[in-house]
């Protein structure tokens, strides 16, 4: 929970939220609107998740939108992104990364211009060269990002770096999530992650279920409302244009996942290790987090899977309003 005293500092002011409609989105939309902010959220998502905010339908790789949206807002959340699976990212390279680059570089240089008083960036676990313990001191500029899709994010990450040096702004904060779960994820069967995949075929009727792997590969899952507090903190506190790990902090099995979802639903599955599941570790230490912004992730693994289990059995059918920029193109 984040306290009132830091919640305050929203109240009445104008706050932007890219991907407000997203996984993280909304719940920070949430977070802001109970706070009493101005709320201004953006997204190519036909989709309303909160009526006290305003919400707005438009294409961040527009730099004229981004500088309209952005006038005359005190802070900017700037969550939008594209989210696909290891196998859509890397086949289908140029959807992913063209347009992560250009909304990423818009929407920051509308900013500087804009002279907002606060930024913060979502950046991703993917911009970390690969590794078991993910640490923001072993960060070098030079690594390799262990993925192709994770250069985008660190594409951006360079440009608040340079704003830094040439302009002085130490007030455009980032952080890099660890993967994220929740209400409002994307559970598009085709380009889901390795949670909302799950659910989506158990939901629809896969039994026994076939799970990737043989269920060792361990992974940091954190709880989206988790994730949008660490992201308001971030915006609070200022990391002085350098980047701090929002993550659990603790690794847990695909094992560990399927496990905690039969602990409320009733399915059988097995495991096909004849399929690939990536690395065998990838956890990121959250000390700089606890240190820096109080950051202290609340919500344990069965809990969150309840709480996304029950939103997607209310709104199984919501994905498919939302953008997924690796369908083909159209003429």
């Amino acid at each position: 929970m984040i306290s009132d005293i830091i919640l305050k500092e929203f109240n009445t002011k104008n706050v932007l939220v890219t991907g407000g409609s997203g996984l993280i989105g909304r719940q920070v939309v949430d977070i802001l609107a109970e706070a009493g902010a101005c709320i201004r959220s953006v997204s190519l998502d036909r989709i309303i998740v909160n009526k006290n905010a305003e919400n707005i339908v438009g294409n961040l790789m527009n730099l004229d939108f981004c500088k309209e949206i952005i006038r005359d807002m005190d802070y900017v959340f700037h969550l939008a992104g594209i989210q696909g699976t290891v196998q859509t990212s890397s086949s289908k390279m140029a959807s992913h990364f063209v347009p992560t680059l250009m909304m990423n570089t818009n929407l920051l240089d509308a900013a500087r211009l804009s002279r907002v008083k606060k930024l913060v960036y979502t950046s991703s676990i993917g911009a970390y060269a690969e590794n078991d313990t993910l640490r923001e001191s072993d960060y070098k500029v030079a690594s390799v990002p262990m993925s192709f899709a994770g250069w985008a994010k660190r594409m951006a990450e360079l440009q608040i770096h340079a704003y830094k040096v040439q302009y002085g702004i130490d007030t455009f904060s980032i952080v890099r999530l660890s993967n994220i779960y929740g209400p409002g994820d994307n559970f598009d069967p085709e380009t889901a992650m390795v949670i909302p995949s799950l659910i989506y075929r158990i939901f629809n009727g896969e039994n026994p279920l076939c799970v990737w792997g043989d269920g060792t590969v361990i992974r940091d899952f954190l709880f989206s409302r988790d994730a949008a507090e660490g992201i308001l903190l971030a915006l609070h506190y200022g990391t002085a244009g350098d980047f701090v790990n929002i993550a659990s902090g603790k690794g847990h099995s695909i094992q560990d996942i399927v496990t905690a979802l039969q602990s409320f639903i009733d399915f059988d599955y097995s495991f096909d290790a004849t399929k690939p599941s990536g690395a065998p570790v990838r956890v990121m230490d959250i000390s700089k987090a606890r240190e820096l912004l109080g950051f202290i992730p609340s919500t344990d693994l069965t809990t969150g899977l309840k709480y996304t289990w029950e939103w997607f059995v209310r709104h199984s059918g919501e994905y498919k309003n939302k953008m997924n920029y690796f369908l083909p193109e159209k003429d």
